[in-house]
């Protein structure tokens, strides 16, 4: 479990980032009417920031794993 942990660091540090700033969006921006789907309740809010968070942190990291890649087969 804790090799998960260590291997998806970043995406997860992100997708924390992202609920808390799909909550924060929620809680100051929101909507009004009640009629916007995502932004009307905190959870769909919060659930889609994270989501956004996840899914740039994975690319963040598959960026960095492949320049890590190239540099190692360089060297060799």
């Amino acid at each position: 479990m804790m090799d998960f942990f260590k291997k998806n660091k970043l995406p997860l540090v992100f997708g924390g980032l992202g609920a808390l700033g799909g909550f924060l969006y929620w809680k100051f921006v929101g909507c009004v009417s009640g009629t916007c789907m995502i932004q009307s309740v905190w959870y769909w809010s919060t659930l889609w920031g994270m989501a956004v968070g996840y899914l740039i942190g994975d690319m963040i990291r598959d960026f960095m794993l492949k320049r890590a890649n190239k540099k190692n087969e360089r060297e060799v």
